[in-house]
């Protein structure tokens, strides 16, 4: 098995620069480690050349050496339980590639996430290929598929994902198992941080994406992503995969991204996914350190900032009893991640899924908060 790259998160800017340095030393025992396995990825695909591969995996880096160490690691990969490591290629190139990844590196500014890249045009799913290889992958990597055919939601909801999306999954790392729930909202922050500073970058009108608890983004009362995140444990750590699908190009059935930039001025320029994928990594950086050394309490106001729900009343279920009917008023979030919610009695509630309903808010359950 090819030896992992780990980096640990920094906490201080010399704590980065260690973690450039171990990163570096690490990559350097994989070379060796993979030149003496002789795992050695063709240079490049055509479109014709991979045909005949079930998956072919492009393999991009921040740097030519990240790139072939890459390329190395992931010959090895499968592409889920019971899948022969025979249906993968790899390559290190791509003729006629959807993804400009020389466009997406240069705007990349992140240390730690998204500079080892895997693009596929066509792969069941993103999140099984990093879950299932996550010790042979560098903690950080990204995978981004042009289609998705068994795309995973909540719920082990399944579907395909079309060309227009931004589909990608990446890895990450924590050792606190009570910050586990709250990743997701750092996730859904992250992106809809991102494209705004991105439409600002740009010069473009702001969109103004939203959060529905607990993991999509909707524009303009309309779904137009969504986050999955799953973790395993290993002694001492949480290895965690993140899964988002966001609509950019795909204006029907509903509604997306560069619809609205247009509807907003019919000369806008379009967002490019390359973009969007190099500042979403830029923000989750960021704000990643910060709820792993403060907590989420320290990003909640920017949270609330971009969420649908404050002051909003929802219908609940009592826990274990039949009756329903009563009447709350969203407040914000509990420590553990569910919703805080005030009743018509004055007293606090802690709001549930049901389990059963397909949106949340349309299936929750109150549990009486502790005073």
């Amino acid at each position: 098995m090819p030896f992992p790259v780990r980096l640990p998160p920094p906490s201080t800017t010399a704590a980065v620069a260690a973690a450039t340095v171990g990163a570096v030393l690490a990559a350097v025992a994989l070379r060796r480690y993979l030149s003496a396995s002789r795992h050695h990825p063709p240079a490049g695909l055509s479109m014709s050349a991979a045909a005949g591969a079930a998956t072919t995996l492009v393999a991009y880096g921040k740097s030519a050496q990240e790139q072939e160490l890459l390329a190395s690691a992931a010959s090895s990969v499968a592409l889920g339980e019971g899948e022969p490591v025979g249906e993968v290629a790899v390559a290190l190139a791509y003729d006629g590639a959807g993804f400009d990844a020389a466009a997406y590196m240069s705007a990349l500014r992140a240390r730690r996430f998204g500079r080892w890249m895997l693009w596929t045009p066509r792969i069941g799913s993103t999140q099984d290929l990093i879950a299932w290889n996550f010790a042979k992958l560098p903690v950080g990597v990204v995978c981004v598929a042009d289609v998705q055919f068994k795309g995973r939601g909540r719920s082990k909801n399944v579907w395909e994902s079309p060309p227009g999306c931004l589909m990608f999954s990446f890895t990450s790392q924590m050792q606190d198992a009570r910050k586990l729930p709250l990743m997701q909202y750092v996730v859904c922050l992250s992106i809809t941080e991102a494209i705004k500073e991105l439409c600002r970058a740009k010069g473009l009108p702001e969109l103004d994406v939203r959060i529905k608890w607990p993991n999509d983004l909707y524009l303009k009362g309309l779904k137009v992503g969504g986050i999955l995140c799953t973790s395993s444990y290993e002694p001492k750590v949480y290895n965690i995969c993140t899964g988002v699908g966001l609509n950019v190009d795909n204006a029907k059935p509903t509604t997306c991204l560069n619809a609205a930039l247009q509807e907003a001025n019919p000369t806008s320029p379009i967002l490019k996914r390359e973009d969007i994928l190099a500042y979403f990594f830029n923000k989750f950086e960021n704000l990643f350190e910060i709820f792993l050394n403060q907590g989420f309490q320290a990003l909640e106001e920017q949270y609330y900032n971009s969420w649908l729900h404050s002051g909003q009343r929802v219908v609940v279920q009592d826990a274990h009893e039949s009756k329903s009917g009563s009447v709350v008023t969203i407040q914000g979030l509990t420590p553990t991640g569910y919703l805080y919610a005030i009743g018509e009695d004055n007293k606090s509630y802690e709001l549930h899924p049901d389990g059963n309903s397909f949106d949340f808010f349309t299936g929750l359950v109150r549990r009486k908060m502790e005073a």
